[in-house]
């Protein structure tokens, strides 16, 4: 005897249901998107990969951009701000302006190693760009900007120190996603070997910490 499957209907699904639906559908999106990258991701796609009705995407987030935006806005996609400071607000701000910078840095760095789904999704963010990509982007964009606005101020201010904080930090963090993305399947850039160990890290936060401690010497 042949059974079918059937799918409950929508209004019907309990509050926790609805909850672990959207749990669901957003964990469908990373898994998709790691695996498949960003030409592949659709609504049927989506919907197959958590076993519900596409229907269910247009009902809880009113369809795939603002899913994606759900998915983006999680903590395991992208690190917060108390993450990346390594503790409270008011800790970090109590740091000198150097060693703010410093903390930042390696605060980044190793948030971004602690997730492998968003590295794999960074790769993909490479060579395919749409719609959907721009969500993720404009995230990102958000968070970092709220990093930034953190320690700049104060630099405007103090003599003999005269930093493009926002070009400086995109450099930064552009070398380490690249670096982060590339560790999940090389090991070795520029002779430097262990990308995918903690010590080959260490190696790279101490570089870090050296060029940011000159920067912010008087006169430079």
């Amino acid at each position: 005897m042949n059974r079918q499957f059937k799918k409950p209907e929508v209004s019907k699904l309990s509050p926790r249901d609805r909850e672990a639906t959207r749990a669901r559908l957003i964990k469908a999106v990373g898994t998709l998107l790691a695996r498949k990258g960003f030409l592949a991701l659709g609504v049927n796609a989506v919907a197959r990969e958590a076993g519900v009705d596409k229907v269910l995407i247009y009902r809880y987030f009113g369809g795939l951009p603002e899913l994606i935006r759900a998915f983006g806005q999680g903590g395991d996609f992208w690190p917060d701000t108390e993450e990346i400071m390594g503790g409270g607000p008011a800790a970090f701000m109590a740091l000198p302006p150097a060693d703010r910078f410093v903390a930042l840095s390696k605060g980044y760095a190793r948030a971004m190693r602690r997730r492998p789904l968003t590295l794999e999704i960074l790769a993909w963010e490479m060579v395919e760009r749409n719609e959907l990509t721009v969500e993720l982007e404009n995230i990102r964009e958000d968070a970092m900007n709220r990093l930034i606005a953190g320690i700049t101020p104060e630099h405007n201010t103090e003599p003999g120190i005269h930093l493009d904080i926002q070009a400086i930090s995109a450099i930064m963090g552009a070398a380490i996603n690249y670096l982060a993305v590339r560790s999940r399947h090389i090991r070795t850039f520029g002779g430097l070997e262990k990308l995918d160990q903690p010590e080959g890290w260490e190696r790279l936060e101490a570089a870090m910490a050296q060029i940011i401690r000159r920067l912010f010497e008087p006169g430079r």
